[in-house]
């Protein structure tokens, strides 16, 4: 692993047992980065996610994240370093929006009960929901159950935030406004993003560089800057991605 590199990954195979979804996958994100994870519907992309964030073990090769491998003995470690922000925002709907943030300090910390909701005040003014720490999940748009759900996960200050789809179901203006605060917060707190996601608006908006998988060939085939991509890959199934069609 480079100094740089925050994750690597080397010789994976990703998938479930008895169904392999991509072959000899290789790659590394840098520190301070936002690296997306590309491709079509079963491309393997939200599989290549749950091999990263240690929810399904490989099925050969290795993956090292902030200089540990993911394995059994290492997982638990690497969760401390991690925050996830799943596509449905996955907020519980029986908690206000401050208990939703506040439950990962209760759960993985000591501090009393006025310094989590402290942090927690904190986080939701960063993603601009500090006035809406009271209400509950089901009186949020879909993005702020979004900004909600990303200040969850950072709120035990992860050095990697893992982004499932966060603009599938918004629409423009919101996914613009999501896709300035991932910038905001890869600028101010230097931290680094993989973010799974097809939607290309943002994928130029925010990308530094990206991994594309092919589900027929079953193989990562490209990864670079997504400019670098579209006007320059020898690919023509890159290229039509990148340009919606047009090769």
């Amino acid at each position: 692993m480079a100094a740089t590199d925050i994750i690597t990954v080397e010789h994976l195979v990703a998938g479930y047992p008895g169904v392999r979804v991509l072959e000899d996958v290789n790659f590394s994100v840098m520190k301070g980065e936002v690296f997306a994870l590309l491709g079509g519907s079963g491309c393997g992309k939200s599989t290549m996610m749950k091999h990263l964030i240690g929810l399904n073990p490989a099925l050969a090769g290795k993956i090292t994240v902030d200089g540990l491998e993911m394995n059994g003995a290492n997982r638990e470690k690497i969760l401390h370093r991690i925050g996830v922000m799943y596509q449905s925002g996955a907020l519980f709907g029986s908690m206000s929006v401050l208990e939703n943030v506040m439950l990962p300090l209760e759960e993985f910390t000591r501090l009393p009960a006025a310094a989590r909701r402290t942090l927690a005040l904190m986080q939701l003014e960063l993603v601009g929901l500090k006035d809406a720490a009271d209400k509950m999940p089901s009186d949020l748009s879909g993005g702020m159950k979004k900004r909600a759900a990303i200040a969850r996960a950072m709120v035990l200050e992860p050095a990697i935030l893992f982004l499932d789809e966060p603009s599938a179901g918004l629409d423009p203006v919101t996914s613009s406004a999501l896709d300035d605060l991932i910038l905001r917060l890869r600028d101010t707190r230097g931290m680094t993003f993989v973010v799974v996601t097809h939607e290309l608006p943002s994928i130029f908006k925010i990308a530094d560089r990206c991994a594309m998988f092919d589900r027929a060939r079953h193989a990562m085939v490209a990864l670079g800057r997504p400019a670098a991509l579209r006007d320059g890959s020898a690919d023509p199934f890159v290229r039509r991605f990148f340009n919606r069609g047009r090769d």
